[in-house]
């Protein structure tokens, strides 16, 4: 018996290798025209509201790292080490770096996002970004983020590094719970840590501290702080207290200046939002 030829079979075949053949050949133009191909121009993008990065500072780490590039053949810079250079900036987090067909070099550059900045015992001066990695402070740039001092051990080791301290820790969790609320990041206006190694914040309304201890269970106490600043301030009046403490996750304990500390209200266990809680602050005021 004779066996049918399957030409559909064969004209996919042979379809499938004239474009791989043609994608070889392509492949093959295009990196001969790279070895040929001079830079003609560079291309940088430092997108982001933050400035600690400028262009001139990528040319400068650019030119020492490969030279003069504009004129050089795109063969012989070597891209990888040129992205090494760039993230051996303590404010760039990443860098990418590659060459289009036109001669054009393109750098996107991603800079580190402050969320804290930290003034420790020593006078020691740093920020921490939002990966809760300490990078140095700017001489060209300030951020517009919330600052911590006081009784603070953290240091700054070397130019980007992990915090080491349960404070450290502490005080980048709160900021960053602080920074991601958009109430409490206009109300909270500053961080202390005092000599207890205790969290304290300024508050912009209101002539109080609040305490909060540390950085456990942080939603749950401004949960209580806000049903308090709801429905106690009005009555009592946003300057009575200098200190609310949070720090006992069923109570909130005020004192005014001068005064032994006072139990305002105590929080539902379950719920720090529940309508007991309410009710308990309410009835507690009016007494």
């Amino acid at each position: 018996m004779i066996k049918r030829i399957n030409w559909k079979g064969i004209f996919i075949g042979l379809a499938w290798v004239i474009t791989l053949s043609g994608l070889v050949v392509s492949m093959s133009f295009i990196e001969r025209e790279k070895r040929t191909q001079q830079c003609q121009q560079i291309k940088v993008f430092i997108p982001g509201n933050q400035t600690f990065v400028n262009r001139r500072e990528v040319d400068r780490i650019l030119l020492n790292s490969g030279g003069q590039l504009i004129g050089q053949s795109l063969r012989s810079i070597n891209m990888h080490e040129l992205e090494k250079a760039l993230k051996m900036n303590p404010y760039i987090k990443s860098a990418k770096v590659y060459a289009d067909m036109d001669g054009v070099i393109w750098v996107r550059i991603k800079q580190r996002e402050p969320v804290l900045r930290i003034i420790n015992s020593k006078n020691q001066d740093f920020y921490v970004d939002a990966d809760g990695l300490k990078i140095p402070v700017s001489p060209n740039f300030t951020a517009n983020v919330l600052v911590a001092n006081g009784f603070i051990t953290e240091d700054l080791e070397s130019r980007v590094s992990g915090l080491k301290t349960p404070i450290g820790r502490d005080l980048f969790k709160t900021a960053r719970f602080i920074q991601q609320d958009t109430l409490w990041n206009h109300q909270i206006d500053q961080i202390y840590v005092n000599a207890k190694q205790e969290i304290q914040l300024a508050t912009r309304i209101g002539d109080h501290q609040i305490i909060i201890g540390n950085a456990d269970s942080l939603e749950r106490k401004f949960k209580n702080l806000l049903i308090f600043y709801k429905r106690a301030m009005p009555k009592i009046g946003w300057n009575t207290y200098k200190t609310i403490n949070l720090k006992y996750l069923n109570q909130i304990v005020c004192k005014k200046s001068g005064s032994q500390p006072e139990l305002i209200a105590t929080a539902s266990p379950a719920d720090s939002t529940s309508t007991d809680s309410v009710k308990t602050v309410q009835a507690t005021v009016k007494n």
